[in-house]
C-alpha cells in the first residue's frame, strides 16, 4: 500500500505541470529495496558452511581415532577383527588418492597434456614417495601402538616443514611476523619432547602395557610425521620468488604428475563415513574460501578440529562412563585407577558400545592409569597444547588471505590431493600463503580495473522488445553508479545500439528521414529515463556520421550511451557487419587514440565546465582505457530485445578475469513468449543448456556463445586470424551458409581455432523473445541448422591442428563432437523408426508395414518442399506437426499400457522411457530454479518428429535461401509516413489539370530528431527536471534543508518566469537565456544567505544541464570511419552474373548435402527393415522378461539387433551429457546454489 500511495503522490505532481501525466513503468526498473535480509542470508550460509565444515572435520578426525583405536593390537578386538579394521585404515589412505587419479587423467584426457620434465618429475616423485612412507607407517605403524590423546596431539607436528621454510624465506610482509613461523618451530619441537618425556614416564611408572619397546615406536613416529609434513612443501616455495622457474613448469603437467604420484601412494600404501566426511570436509572448506567466508567458515573451524575432538570425546567418556553396565554409584570424579579397572572388566563382558570402550580402553595407557603417579598426565596434555598452538600459529596466514569473488580453486590450495587422516592440517597447510592474481592484475590485494562495452544490434524490434534492452542497461547504470567514483566491482562501462535499416526516403541527404523503428526507439529511450530519474535526458548530442547518424545520451548516472543509426545505402547492413563495425570501432580506434593521446581532437578541451566536470563523459571512458589493457577489455554482445540483471553481466566479467585463457563466456539464456512454440522452446532451451552446453564446458569447450548475450575478451577478438577474418565478404555457396547464417558460431569457431577457450555460467540468467509463430520458428531454424554443421564440420576438420593450439580441446572431445554430429545427422531416421514403433504399438501391425507408413510422410514431404514456395514448405509442415502431435501422444499412453499389459516396464522401450524421465526429472531437482520447465516437456516430446524431422528436411532443402527469415519488416520501401519537413501538402486542380503541391524545409533527419529532445524545454518538463537536477546535483553532501529551499525557491522563479507559456510550449533561445539567468541570481542569493557559497559552482551546473538544449555537434572520427566504411563495410552491389553465380552454387551444395542425408538415413532405415523382414526368431538378442519385482517370468523379449544398438548409442549419448551435468553442477555449486550469495560479495 505504501507504494501504491508514493505513486500516486508522485503522479499527482505530474498531473499540475501537464495533461498527460501517464507513463509506462518497465518490469525491473524499480530500485532495489533494502538488502537487510539478503545481508541476513548471507551470514547464515557462511555459519551452515563453518558448522558443515567444523561438523565434517571433527567426524573424519574422531572416525580416524577410532579406526586406529579398534586396529590397535591392545584392543580386546580378536586378530581378524584388528585386520579388518587395519584394512578400513588403508581405504582411508588409498580413497582421496584414487579421487584424484580420477579427476587427474580426466583432464589428461579431454584437457591439455604437457609432457613433463623427468628431472623434475622425479624430484616429485622420490617427495611423493616420502610423504606416503611417513603417513603409512604413522598411520598403520605408529598410531595403533599409541592411545587415543596422544594419537589425537601428534598430528600437529606435520607443520614442522613449512614453520622451517617460512623462516629461512623469510616470507612476511612486515618482518615482525617472522615470530609466528618461530613460535610454532618452537611448541612443535616442545611437543615432540613432551611426547618422549611423558612415555619416559610412563614405562617408569608401570603403567599398564608400556615397556621399553614404546620409545622405539615414539623415534619412528616423530620421523614418520617430519616426512608427512614434507607434503606441503611447494607452498612456502610459491610465495617466494627463488624457484619459480621450476614451479611454473610443474603447473604445465601438474595433472600427470598427479596420476603418477596418486598410483604411488596407492600402491605404497575406516569406515566409509572417514572418506566420506574428508571429502566433504574439503569440499566445504573450497565452499567457504569461495564465499569469502575464509574466517568464519573455514580457519576457525578447522583450527578447532582438534579441540572439538577433544571434547566431544570427554563428554562422551564422562556422560557414558558413568552408566557403564548400568551402575549408577560409581563417580567419574572418583580414584581414576578404580575406574580404569572397571572399564577393563566392562570390556571382557562387552555390554556396552565398542567404539567407547575401546577409546576408554586406550586411555588406560596414559599415565591416568599409573597406580604411584598420575600428574606426569599434565606432560601430555601440555603436549597437546604445544602441538596444537604450534599448528595454529604455522598457519596464521589463513586468517588474513584476502580472495576474489569466484576465484579459482587451483589459485586457493596448492595441491589438489588432500589429506584424510589428516584433514585439517591439509586444509590448513595447503592454503597457499600469496594467491596469485593474474599476470595483467598490478596488485596482488585488488581487482584489475575494466570496461566493458555493452553493444546491442536492433533489425525491427517492437516497442516492448526495445523497453527490455533499454531497461536493462539504465538497470546497469544504477548499479554501476557514477563513473567517476569507485565501484567494488571495478569497472566501467559505454552503452552502444547498432540501428540497422534506420533511415527511409530518398538517396539525397536532404530528405533522409528516420523511419518509425528508430521514432520508437527515441520514444522508449526518453521514457525509460523518465522512469529512472522523473525527468528528460539531460545532455544529448545528435552528430551526422558517414555511415548515418548517431545520438549521444548521458545516462542518469553519468555513464554513456549511444545509439548508431546506420544507413544501408551508406554501410553494410545485418548483424554480422554491424559487429564488425562495433568491433573495430572500439578495440581498433579507441584502442588506437589511447595508445596515441596526441592523436585526440585538441577541440575537446572546450567540453570542460568552470568547475572542471566534463559536459560529455565518453572522453573519460577514453582517458581510463589508457591504463586498462586489452585483455580487461571486453565486448558484451546483445540482441535487441534482451534482458538481463547486472549480476548476470558481473558473473560473465568474473569467468573472464579469472581465466585468462578465456576468449568468451555466455550464460544461460531464457526463450519468452506466449504459445505453444513457445513452450516448445522454453524446454528445448533447458535441455540444451542443461546437458549439451554443460557436457561442452566440461569435456572441452562451447562451441557457440550466442550473440544474444554474450562476453568477449578484447584480446581475444584482436587475435590473429579472428576479428581480420571475421570480415570476410562471402563469395561462395559455403561462406554464405557458415559466415552470414550463423555468425554467432563462427565467430566462437575462430575463437577455438586460435587457442581461446569459451565458457558457460548457469548462474548468469538472460531473457530473450522467441519465435512465436511456427513460420518465423522454422526460418529461424532454417539458418541455425546449416550453420550449426557448417561450423562443427570446420572445427572437425581442423581438429588436429585445433588440438596444437587450444589447451581446452582433446582428441576424445573432437571424438565426442564426431558422435555427436553423427547422432545429429540420423535424426530423420531415428524419428522415422520412432514412429514406426508408435504405429507398430497403437495400431497393431506388423514392423515391416510400420516402417513402411512411417517413411511415407517425410518422403512426400522431401518432395514438397523441391517443388513447393518455402511459405507452402511451412503451412504443409504445420498441418504434418500436429498429426504427428497426435499420434505422439498415442504413442506415449501405448507405451504405458504396453508395460501394464507385459507387466514390466524392464523392456527395451520402457527401460529407456522410464530411464529418460528420471534423467530428466534429476537434472531438473538439480536447476530447482528451473524446475518449473519440465512441464512443457510433454510438449516437447509430442513435437519432435516435427523438430527433427520435418525441420531437419526443410533446413536442407532451402539451405539455398541465405535471406534472414526473422523480423522481415512489414512494411514497404514506398510507405507513406509523416512528413516531418513537409511545410504545405496541396492538391490543386485548373481547368483539366490535377497538380500537386508541395513546399519542403531545407532539413534532413537532425530536425525532426531534435525536436523530440527539444521537449525537456517546455513548461511542464523544466519544473520537473529542475527539482530532480538539484536534488542529484547534491545528494551526497548533507544539505537537505538547502537542497528543499533551493528547489522551493527556484520552482518559484521558474513559475513566474514563464507564467505566460503554455505547459506544452517550447521555449525558446532568448527565453532560455533569461530563464538561466534569473535561475542562477536565485541561486547565489540563496546560497550566499545560508553560508553555502561552496555550492554555488554545483548547483549553476544543475541549472546549466537542466536548461542545455540538444547540441548538433560535428564528428571528429570522420576518417576514421570513411576508411573503415571503404575498407570492410561498403554495402555490397553484386552483379546479376555473380548472384546468378552464387544461386547456381548454393544449389548445388544444397543438392550435395541432402543427397548425403538422404542415403546416410535411408541405408539406416533399409537396414532396419530388412532385419525386421529376415525375422525376430533367425535375428534378434533374446532379452529375459522380468516382472516388477524383478523375478524372472521365464519369457524372452526379442528385438531386433540395429534398433537395441541404436538405442543405446542414443542413451550413451545421453547418459555421457547426464555425468556432465552432474559433475558441473558439483563444480560450479559455490556460484550457482551459492549464486544469490555472492552477488555482492561480503567479507566475514
Amino acid at each position: 500500500m505504501a507504494e501504491m500511495k508514493e505513486k500516486k503522490i508522485k503522479r499527482e505532481e505530474r498531473h499540475r505541470d501537464t495533461w498527460d501525466p501517464f507513463q509506462l513503468n518497465p518490469v525491473g526498473a524499480e530500485k532495489e529495496g533494502s538488502r537487510t535480509c539478503f545481508r541476513l542470508a548471507q551470514y547464515l550460509v557462511a555459519v551452515f558452511v563453518g558448522l558443515a565444515v567444523l561438523t565434517s572435520a571433527v567426524i573424519a578426525k574422531g572416525s580416524l581415532l577410532v579406526l586406529t583405536t579398534l586396529s590397535s593390537p591392545k584392543s580386546m578386538r580378536s586378530e581378524k577383527e584388528q585386520q579388518f579394521y587395519m584394512l578400513m585404515l588403508v581405504f582411508c589412505l588409498v580413497c582421496p588418492n584414487f579421487l584424484v587419479f580420477l579427476k587427474s587423467l580426466w583432464r589428461c584426457a579431454f584437457k591439455s597434456f604437457v609432457r613433463p620434465n623427468m628431472r623434475t618429475m622425479a624430484f616429485i616423485c622420490a617427495i611423493e614417495c616420502l610423504v606416503s612412507l611417513g603417513t603409512s607407517v604413522l598411520v598403520l605403524v605408529v598410531m595403533p601402538e599409541f592411545d587415543v590423546l596422544t594419537n589425537l596431539f601428534i598430528s600437529g607436528g606435520v607443520c614442522i616443514t613449512s614453520a622451517i621454510l617460512q623462516i629461512i624465506f623469510k616470507l612476511q610482509r612486515e618482518s615482525w611476523r617472522i615470530v609466528f613461523p618461530i613460535c610454532s618451530l618452537l611448541l612443535t619441537i616442545a611437543g615432540y619432547c613432551l611426547l618422549g618425556m611423558d612415555y619416559y614416564v610412563r614405562v617408569h611408572s608401570h603403567v599398564d602395557g608400556e615397556t621399553a619397546n614404546s620409545f622405539k615406536f615414539v623415534a619412528i613416529g616423530i620421523c614418520a610425521s617430519l616426512l608427512v609434513s614434507l607434503c606441503w612443501w611447494e607452498n612456502p616455495l610459491q610465495a617466494t620468488n627463488r624457484v619459480q622457474d621450476t614451479l611454473s613448469e610443474l603447473d604445465g603437467f601438474r595433472d600427470f604428475v598427479f596420476i603418477i604420484s596418486s598410483i604411488l601412494r596407492v600402491i605404497f600404501y575406516c569406515i566409509l563415513s572417514q572418506a566420506f566426511c574428508s571429502a566433504a570436509c574439503h569440499w566445504f572448506g573450497v565452499v567457504a574460501c569461495k564465499i569469502h567466508a575464509v574466517r568464519m567458515s573455514f580457519a576457525l573451524p578447522v583450527c578447532c578440529t582438534g579441540p572439538a575432538v577433544l571434547l566431544v570425546g570427554l563428554i562422551l567418556f564422562i556422560t557414558q562412563a558413568q552408566t557403564l553396565g548400568g551402575d549408577k554409584t560409581m563417580s567419574i570424579t572418583g580414584d581414576f585407577s578404580s575406574v580404569f579397572s572397571y572399564i577393563n572388566f566392562m570390556l571382557r563382558i562387552n555390554t556396552t558400545p565398542m567404539a567407547l570402550l575401546e577409546v576408554t580402553n586406550s586411555i588406560c595407557q596414559t599415565s591416568l592409569n599409573s597406580y604411584y603417579l598420575q600428574w606426569p598426565f599434565s606432560m601430555l596434555a601440555l603436549e597437546g597444547v604445544c602441538m596444537w598452538s604450534g599448528f595454529v600459529t604455522c598457519t596464521y596466514y589463513v586468517w588474513k588471505i584476502k580472495v576474489q569473488r569466484i576465484e579459482r580453486t587451483s589459485q586457493l590450495f596448492v595441491r589438489r590431493l588432500y589429506e584424510s587422516v589428516f584433514i585439517d592440517q591439509s586444509l590448513l597447510l595447503n592454503t597457499k600463503m600469496k594467491v596469485a592474481r593474474a599476470k595483467n592484475q598490478a596488485s596482488h590485494d585488488e581487482i584489475q580495473d575494466c570496461v566493458i562495452y555493452l553493444c546491442a544490434t536492433m533489425w525491427h524490434e517492437t516497442y516492448d522488445e526495445m523497453l527490455k534492452i533499454l531497461t536493462s542497461m539504465f538497470r546497469l547504470d544504477r548499479y554501476r553508479g557514477d563513473p567517476k567514483e569507485e565501484h567494488s566491482d571495478y569497472f566501467n562501462f559505454e552503452c552502444h545500439i547498432y540501428v540497422d535499416d534506420a533511415f527511409t526516403g530518398e538517396d539525397v541527404p536532404e530528405r533522409r528521414l528516420v523511419n518509425s523503428y528508430v521514432e520508437d526507439l527515441i520514444h522508449v529511450v526518453v521514457e525509460v529515463y523518465r522512469v529512472f530519474t522523473n525527468k528528460e535526458p539531460d545532455d544529448v548530442s545528435i552528430i551526422e556520421t558517414p555511415y548515418g547518424g548517431r545520438l549521444m545520451l548521458v545516462m542518469p548516472e553519468g555513464n554513456m550511451l549511444y545509439i548508431h543509426l546506420k544507413d544501408k545505402r551508406r554501410i553494410r547492413n545485418k548483424k554480422r557487419w554491424s559487429q564488425i563495425m562495433y568491433l573495430y570501432y572500439l578495440l581498433g580506434w579507441k584502442g588506437y587514440i589511447v595508445k596515441n593521446p596526441q592523436k585526440i581532437n585538441t577541440r575537446r578541451s572546450s567540453l570542460i565546465s568552470v568547475d572542471g566536470e566534463i559536459f560529455l563523459p565518453q572522453f573519460e571512458n577514453d582517458n581510463k582505457r589508457k591504463f586498462i589493457s586489452d585483455d580487461n577489455t571486453y565486448i558484451l554482445a546483445l540482441d535487441g530485445d534482451t534482458d538481463f540483471h547486472p549480476k548476470a553481466v558481473i558473473l560473465l566479467v568474473d569467468r573472464l578475469r579469472m581465466y585468462d585463457n578465456v576468449g568468451a563466456a555466455c550464460g544461460r539464456i531464457h526463450p519468452t513468449g506466449m504459445g505453444p512454440m513457445v513452450w516448445y522452446q522454453k524446454f528445448e532451451y533447458a535441455v540444451g543448456h542443461w546437458l549439451q552446453k554443460t557436457a561442452e564446458h566440461v569435456f572441452g569447450s562451447v562451441l557457440c556463445s550466442p550473440g544474444c548475450f554474450s562476453l568477449f575478451r578484447g584480446s581475444a577478438l584482436m587475435d590473429d586470424s579472428v576479428l581480420k577474418r571475421y570480415t570476410t565478404t562471402s563469395t561462395r555457396a559455403s561462406e554464405y551458409v557458415q559466415y552470414d547464417q550463423g555468425e554467432d558460431r563462427w565467430l566462437c569457431t575462430l575463437l577455438l581455432q586460435q587457442g581461446w577457450r569459451v565458457e558457460y555460467n548457469a548462474a548468469s540468467d538472460a531473457y530473450t523473445n522467441s519465435p512465436q509463430e511456427f513460420k518465423e520458428f522454422y526460418n529461424q531454424r532454417r539458418r541455425w541448422g546449416p550453420s550449426t554443421l557448417a561450423n562443427t564440420l570446420d572445427l572437425l576438420h581442423s581438429g588436429a591442428e585445433t588440438v596444437k593450439r587450444n589447451t581446452s580441446i582433446s582428441r576424445l572431445y573432437i571424438f565426442y563432437q564426431m558422435f555427436t554430429v553423427g547422432s545429429s545427422i540420423l535424426g530423420p531416421a531415428s524419428v522415422t523408426l520412432m514412429v514406426a514403433g508408435a504405429f507398430q504399438f497403437v495400431f497393431k501391425i506388423a514392423g515391416t508395414l510400420s516402417i513402411i507408413i512411417a517413411s511415407i510422410p517425410p518422403v512426400l514431404y522431401f518432395i514438397v518442399c523441391f517443388v513447393a514456395k518455402p511459405n507452402n514448405q511451412i503451412t504443409i509442415a504445420a498441418i504434418m506437426s500436429v498429426l504427428y502431435a497426435f499420434l505422439m501422444t498415442a504413442s506415449f499412453f501405448s507405451i504405458i499400457g504396453d508395460m501394464v499389459v507385459q507387466g514390466t516396464f524392464l523392456t527395451p522401450t520402457g527401460v529407456f522411457l522410464v530411464s529418460m524421465a528420471i534423467m530428466y526429472l534429476v537434472t531438473a531437482l538439480l536447476h530447482p530454479q528451473e524446475f518449473t520447465m519440465l512441464i512443457y516437456g510433454l510438449m516437447y516430446f509430442i513435437c519432435i518428429p516435427s523438430g527433427y524431422l520435418l525441420l531437419t528436411i526443410y533446413s536442407l532443402v532451402n539451405m539455398n535461401i541465405v535471406t534472414w527469415g526473422t523480423r522481415e519488416s512489414n512494411k514497404t520501401e514506398g510507405e507513406v509516413k509523416k512528413q516531418h519537413n513537409l511545410l504545405c501538402d496541396r492538391n490543386c486542380r485548373i481547368c483539366c489539370w490535377d497538380m500537386k503541391l508541395q513546399v519542403l524545409l531545407p532539413d534532413n533527419w537532425v530536425y525532426p530528431v531534435k525536436e523530440e529532445f527539444l521537449k525537456k524545454l517546455t513548461y511542464a518538463n523544466l519544473k520537473k527536471n529542475l527539482k530532480e537536477q538539484i536534488w542529484y546535483t547534491l545528494r551526497n553532501k548533507n544539505e537537505d534543508d538547502v537542497c528543499e529551499e533551493l528547489v522551493l525557491m527556484l520552482t518559484d522563479t521558474l513559475n513566474g518566469e514563464l507564467s505566460a507559456v503554455g505547459p506544452e510550449d517550447v521555449l525558446t533561445d532568448l527565453q532560455v537565456e533569461q530563464l538561466q539567468h534569473e535561475l542562477t541570481q536565485q541561486a547565489r542569493h540563496i546560497l550566499k544567505t545560508n553560508g553555502m557559497n561552496r555550492l554555488e559552482k554545483r548547483v549553476k551546473r544543475a541549472i546549466e544541464k537542466t536548461l542545455t538544449a540538444p547540441k548538433v555537434q560535428k564528428l571528429d572520427e570522420k576518417d576514421f570511419w570513411n576508411k573503415l566504411i571503404d575498407r570492410y563495410l561498403a554495402p555490397i552491389k553484386n552483379t546479376k552474373q555473380h548472384e546468378e553465380e552464387v544461386t547456381k552454387e548454393l544449389k548445388s551444395l544444397r543438392n550435395k548435402a541432402v543427397f548425403l542425408y538422404f542415403i546416410i538415413n535411408v541405408l539406416w532405415v533399409v537396414a532396419t527393415f530388412f532385419l525386421q523382414a529376415i525375422g525376430n526368431d533367425i535375428i534378434s538378442i533374446k532379452i529375459p522378461k522380468l516382472h516388477s519385482n524383478g523375478t524372472p517370468s521365464g519369457e524372452f523379449l526379442k528385438v531386433e539387433p540395429l534398433s537395441l544398438m541404436f538405442l543405446l548409442s542414443f542413451a550413451v549419448l545421453l547418459f555421457i551429457q547426464f555425468l556432465a551435468m552432474l559433475y558441473h553442477r558439483y563444480k560450479h555449486a559455490e556460484f550457482t546454489s551459492f549464486q544469490i550469495l555472492l552477488f555482492p560479495a561480503v567479507k566475514i
